[in-house]
């Protein structure tokens, strides 16, 4: 985690955290979802998409989400049943699976909990522009990592009134690549005056995907992305217009 005027630095041991707070804007949407699994039954009901804003909403732009016990053996059904009628290509999805999740609604339960759910918060409006990148399991170089950082970069999403976002597999920074702050030191070389926030996880969502101001391109050619990782790191750009 970072601001613009500082290093972000990749905390993998002990405890971390960050706040965002994200002011009233003009021609932007924010809103949260929260989704429980229903233990008597294997469906998801998908009209709670469209009630959270998450269906039949032509200004949706980008989707942050976060799988509370979707990682467990059996539980990331749930997570694929949600994220399938998301991913379509003129929307950014990414996130992370967590062990832990803040109340944020009167429906979440205390830390520690059995239960399986998915939350997250969307932004709407025709000023979003966004894009995401994916640094899989076969980016364990410096270089290699700095050539997909650098297709984010490509993207040209204005910095100006931007946020980054890095949600990255526990198995990852120094482990992974023999020194610290790999992924983290890259974004600020290719993003010097956009802030960084973000966690080691359980599992990662997100692909190559950008939603610019006139026009979506994805990497994929399929019909879906795949979405759900692990051993990866997502890195997504959100700007909210001037």
């Amino acid at each position: 985690m970072g601001s613009s005027s500082n290093r972000p630095l990749e905390l993998e041991h002990g405890e971390a955290g960050f706040g965002l707070i994200i002011p009233k804007m003009n021609g932007v949407k924010v809103q949260t979802f929260h989704f429980i699994k229903d233990p008597k039954s294997r469906c998801f009901d998908e009209s709670k998409l469209q009630e959270a804003g998450l269906k039949n909403n032509p200004d949706l732009r980008v989707v942050l989400i976060f799988g509370y016990n979707t990682w467990r053996q059996g539980d990331s059904r749930f997570l694929t049943q949600v994220l399938g009628p998301l991913n379509e290509k003129n929307i950014i999805i990414a996130g992370g699976q967590v062990e832990y999740l803040a109340p944020f609604s009167p429906q979440m339960k205390a830390k520690g909990s059995t239960y399986t759910s998915a939350c997250g918060l969307t932004f709407s409006g025709p000023r979003i522009q966004a894009a995401s990148v994916l640094l899989d399991i076969s980016v364990n170089k410096v270089d290699t990592a700095d050539s997909v950082i650098q297709r984010l970069k490509a993207a040209n999403i204005p910095e100006e009134n931007s946020i980054g976002l890095m949600f990255a597999c526990n198995g990852r920074g120094e482990q992974h690549y023999g020194k610290d702050n790999v992924e983290a030191d890259l974004f600020r070389k290719h993003f010097p005056s956009i802030p960084l926030f973000g966690f080691f996880g359980n599992g990662e969502i997100g692909c190559d995907r950008v939603v610019g101001a006139s026009f979506t391109l994805r990497e994929c050619c399929d019909n879906r992305d795949e979405l759900l990782h692990g051993y990866c790191t997502v890195m997504t750009i959100i700007h909210f217009g001037k």
